[in-house]
């Protein structure tokens, strides 16, 4: 089993995307954070779940795809870091990675 990290990138990409849900319905916002958690923790069992970023293209940098959302991750030997969670309307914006 591998650990979860988090990114300070990604902890601010699902607070910014619940506060805008919240906007027009709270419950939803809470759907939408327990929905990313549950998630990734299939992530600890199934590091692999997610596919290939493409436009990366590298294979430790992975994405999980829940409803109209990328949840970017990086696989390092026993830890997932999430990287961002962003639109899937948008590409990627290489600079959240860092």
């Amino acid at each position: 089993m591998v650990q979860i990290r988090w990114t300070h990138q990604a902890v601010e990409d699902i607070e910014s995307i619940a506060e805008f849900i919240s906007e027009d319905s709270p419950h939803y916002a809470s759907l939408f954070v327990s929905d990313i958690l549950t998630a990734i923790d299939r992530l600890e069992k199934f590091s692999k779940i997610g596919r290939v970023v493409p436009e990366l293209n590298n294979a430790y940098i992975r994405e999980i795809i829940l409803g109209d959302y990328r949840i970017v991750y990086r696989q390092l030997k026993n830890i997932i870091e999430i990287l961002t969670v962003f639109h899937g309307r948008k590409l990627l914006d290489p600079s959240k990675l860092k």
